[in-house]
């Protein structure tokens, strides 16, 4: 069975406190930034979208997919 510490890895919001509605609202996730280190992520209010928040995730795999593969052919350019 998992300790305490094994049992989330990763915490999503579903609402925040939202400063201009001033009362918790839906947050949405959006992606702000995809880094070598992993993707940065900005909450906004569902309602009147202020950024209520942020999250860094330490997962480079969406960096590695913007990589074009050296055996891909990139449209327009010569063989």
């Amino acid at each position: 069975m998992a300790g305490p510490r094994d049992s989330f890895e990763e915490f999503e919001a579903t609402s925040l406190y939202c400063p201009r509605c001033r009362r918790a609202t839906p947050a949405r996730k959006k992606l702000l930034l995809i880094l070598p280190s992993g993707s940065k992520y900005d909450y906004v209010c569902a309602e009147c979208g202020t950024a209520v928040g942020a999250k860094m995730d330490n997962d480079p795999t969406e960096f590695h997919r913007t990589i074009p593969s050296p055996n891909r052919r990139l449209p327009g350019r010569p063989r």
